[in-house]
């Protein structure tokens, strides 16, 4: 038996389902979703577990919620079970002292995450993420949101600049390099070719949500393309419902303001090659040819924005690093250059 999909339902292994909602639509954990947590492989303990790990993890699959002594932990005999146990109990304990995820979010990454499992973090703004895109019908903006949480392979060939999802093209390759884009996509309007993948287009767009979580899409973000809009799109909302900032992003081939202010870079590499520019320090151009995407944003609501860069644009550029992978932060966000919240906000 199979359940039917809501229509405009997307993104449903995000477990957003297993959250309640507040008066603003922020997300509210509930305890089905720290089912969803404990249910996974990394929590799951294996068959030669000790019988007081096998207890705690039933106890909590009861009771998510339930608090955990010390001396619980400390009588798990395997000491990596332990250590993971610690880690998973602070991250749970750590979210569950926000009244949202979206504040836990933003808790976490103005503070110290040090310790945190990547796989945490991902989960944490996947369900995020899929709060700030509630009701969004183009399918190119949520596909490009999919770069919030999902790491992506990029490759340029004939004009398009194509993301891939990396998860999906490593599980179709055995030794995990699938070499010339030509054995992978097939651009709009060619010709089909024996493909992994397949790239939105219009034409496949009313189908992207019943198919969302297999990310099995490729995007093309290359300049006037729907993907390089989608994904300023995508980053409005994001900042939007997680920051609380209403803005605007216009995608730009380039940036020619040489007095630029305020810059961030959408993940390391290019955050590294932004940050060489602003210093004046001279880059290679194929360096350079690393930037994927760059937008303008603009706020709305100036009385936030700090000073130096009030009424001035600040840059945003994603770019792939040298083997062409994509690690966008979505947490890198938290840099622009606004007041420190007040207390309690």
């Amino acid at each position: 038996m199979t359940t039917a999909i809501a229509p405009g339902e997307f993104w449903l292994a995000s477990g957003h389902l297993f959250c309640d909602r507040d008066a603003a639509g922020r997300l509210v954990p509930t305890p089905d979703l720290w089912r969803a947590f404990l249910a996974r492989p990394e929590l799951v303990p294996p068959e030669e577990a000790c019988d007081a790990e096998l207890a705690l993890h039933t106890g909590l699959l009861a009771d998510p919620l339930r608090p955990i002594p010390p001396g619980q932990i400390a009588a798990l005999a395997d000491a990596d079970a332990r250590e993971n146990w610690q880690v998973f109990l602070g991250f749970r304990d750590r979210v569950q002292a926000q009244p949202t995820l979206e504040a836990a979010w933003l808790s976490l990454f103005r503070g110290n995450v040090a310790g945190i499992p990547p796989l945490f973090l991902q989960m944490l703004t996947h369900l995020v993420a899929r709060a700030a895109l509630e009701g969004e019908g183009d399918a190119f903006t949520l596909r490009a949101a999919e770069l919030f949480f999902r790491p992506q392979r990029a490759a340029i060939h004939q004009g398009a600049t194509l993301l891939a999802d990396e998860e999906y093209l490593d599980a179709r390759a055995g030794d995990g390099d699938l070499g010339t884009i030509g054995r992978l996509l097939t651009e709009a309007g060619a010709k089909p070719r024996e493909v992994e993948l397949e790239v939105l287009s219009e034409a496949l767009a009313p189908g992207y949500h019943a198919r969302s979580d297999a990310h099995d899409l490729a995007l093309d973000i290359a300049e006037d393309r729907p993907g390089q809009h989608g994904l300023a799109r995508a980053l409005e909302r994001f900042i939007r419902h997680v920051i609380g900032e209403q803005v605007r992003i216009r995608p730009v081939p380039v940036i020619e303001d040489r007095n630029w202010t305020w810059h961030v870079g959408l993940d390391a590499e290019a955050t590294a090659i932004a940050n060489d520019l602003w210093h004046g320090k001279s880059v290679k151009q194929a360096r350079l040819a690393r930037i994927l995407w760059l937008g303008v944003l603009e706020f709305a609501d100036m009385s936030r924005v700090l000073p130096r860069a009030a009424g001035k644009p600040v840059y945003l550029a994603l770019a792939m690093d040298a083997a062409q992978r994509v690690r966008m932060k979505p947490q890198n966000l938290v840099g622009l250059p606004l007041k420190a919240p007040e207390a309690g906000a």
